[in-house]
């Protein structure tokens, strides 16, 4: 199923989002962010001046390096395009970073860190669907077949409930997914035969 048709409008802004995930020959995984902001059209900023149609208002790069607890080991940040001279003078605060748990409490770790005056709001808002793709990179569905990765990520102890039951709605206790791959977990009631 599709978006429904829009009314008539005029397209003015593009984010990019991309995040991806990396094993590392060391057994670290990076995380890599990019954001990337552009206009259709010519515009003014007040320090760099007349922008053309399709360059970039934001690019702001990032790379976590984390551990198979999802504990931060490193961090790169990196700013190719900023509309103001000054956005430069947020990154070495984001290394305030490193230690910090992307599993438990990272959204309260960043604003710590680098929230308000500290950090770069484009940066800052990169960090959060980073943290999901860390997730699916460490904790995922291993490749199939004799090249797949060594390992892939922790394991969970034996008999442990996974953490993403009920966590959304596919994964629900009550729902039919839980119920087919995790029967011991599931909360779903016996269905009647039709009579």
């Amino acid at each position: 199923m599709s978006l429904p048709e829009p009314a008539p409008r005029r397209h003015t802004h593009t984010r990019r989002i991309t995040c991806e995930g990396f094993l590392r020959e060391d057994g670290l995984w990076d995380i890599e962010g990019r954001i990337i902001d552009t206009k259709p059209f010519q515009y003014t900023e007040p320090f760099r001046g007349v922008r053309e149609p399709g360059s970039e208002v934001h690019h702001m790069a990032v790379r976590l390096t984390i551990d198979d607890d999802l504990v931060v080991r490193a961090i790169a940040v990196d700013m190719p395009a900023t509309p103001y001279p000054t956005c430069v003078e947020s990154r070495p605060n984001f290394q305030a970073l490193v230690g910090a748990c992307i599993a438990r409490g990272w959204r309260k770790a960043v604003n710590e860190a680098v929230g308000g005056t500290r950090g770069c709001t484009h940066v800052r808002e990169l960090l959060f669907p980073m943290a999901t793709v860390a997730f699916q990179t460490v904790f995922s569905w291993p490749e199939d077949g004799p090249d797949g990765p060594v390992r892939f990520g922790p394991q969970r102890p034996e008999g442990a409930k996974p953490g993403f039951i009920d966590g959304c709605h596919a994964w629900a206790s009550d729902g039919l997914v839980v119920a087919t791959l995790h029967p011991q977990w599931s909360t779903r009631k016996a269905e009647r035969p039709a009579d």
